[in-house]
């Protein structure tokens, strides 16, 4: 029981940074009806930016934060620009996909050249010795990781609900047609949506960074998990990539101990299949119907 406290916490912790990746996803085809799939790429450059900071600029990691999150919004508005704008003007259908895919590579190899091929340490902010829960070893980093995810994606929830700007892109969601019509600047918005989602996942970068080893490769992998749990979970409803996050972070964690490591990417893959099959919105995700 013990072990099974320990596996679902860590779980917890690892499924809390698929969400707040995930959570980017939505962020961008709520405004735009596209998915950046270089997300993975922006959480890595924000590692590894951070780790520039904190290592060789000396900054401390939480005046760190802030410039990390600046990067990241600035990157994603530059993908968006780049990659974005130009495939929905001409209404291409798969030019979105193929460019930020391009640009994601782009990043990696950019990535490669500046920080070296080798996985780098980050120094961890918080003491290493790990806190007894439940009868479990917890790090206090694993705390940071699920209190951090919660409050940024909290953050967006309360600027979306409570702000004149974030109404503007609650309004764009419902219906970017009527949105324009109304003298929203539907393009600003959509911008905004790819800067605030590649900031989520620089953020989800610096957070995860202290628990793993930090290097160019190491976006992938996670991207391409997070964009599972925005499926799994519903690309269109927050709690549903919360909760897709969590289910998957706890059985990779449990598989990798009790079967073996090299299966506990297979649940992620076959819930994945199953959801898809069964229900293809997600399983908090609402079917839209469109009139024609």
């Amino acid at each position: 029981m013990q072990i099974l406290t320990q596996l679902v916490f860590s779980g917890i912790a690892l499924g809390m940074i698929y969400a707040v990746i995930a959570f980017g996803y939505q962020l961008t085809f709520s405004t735009s009806d596209t998915l950046n799939f270089g997300q993975g790429e922006s959480l890595m450059l924000g590692a590894l930016v951070g780790l520039t900071l904190v290592t060789q600029l000396g900054l401390n990691y939480w005046l760190m934060i802030p410039l990390v999150c600046l990067f990241g919004a600035l990157q994603g508005a530059v993908v968006e620009r780049i990659g974005v704008r130009p495939a929905i003007k001409i209404k291409s259908e798969f030019g979105w996909i193929m460019s930020t895919i391009a640009l994601g590579i782009i990043f990696k190899n950019v990535a490669e050249n500046v920080w070296g091929r080798d996985d780098l340490r980050f120094p961890s902010p918080l003491p290493e010795a790990p806190l007894k829960f439940l009868g479990a070893n917890v790090l206090p980093m694993e705390i940071l990781v699920v209190v951090g995810a919660l409050l940024m994606m909290l953050a967006v929830e309360l600027f979306n609900r409570r702000s004149i700007y974030g109404r503007a892109v609650v309004a764009t969601f419902n219906d970017r047609d009527a949105a324009k019509l109304m003298g929203i600047n539907t393009g600003l918005v959509i911008t905004f949506s790819y800067a605030l989602s590649s900031l989520t996942a620089a953020f989800a970068g610096v957070l995860i960074a202290p628990l793993t080893l930090t290097g160019a490769t190491m976006g992938a992998v996670l991207g391409l998990k997070a964009f599972a749990v925005a499926i799994i979970g519903g690309l269109t409803s927050g709690m549903g990539i919360i909760v897709g996050g969590i289910i998957l972070g706890i059985a990779e964690t449990t598989t990798g101990f009790y079967l073996s490591t090299g299966y506990k990417d297979v649940p992620g893959l076959v819930l994945l299949l199953i959801v898809l099959a069964v229900k293809p919105a997600g399983l908090f995700g609402k079917t839209a119907i469109k009139k024609v």
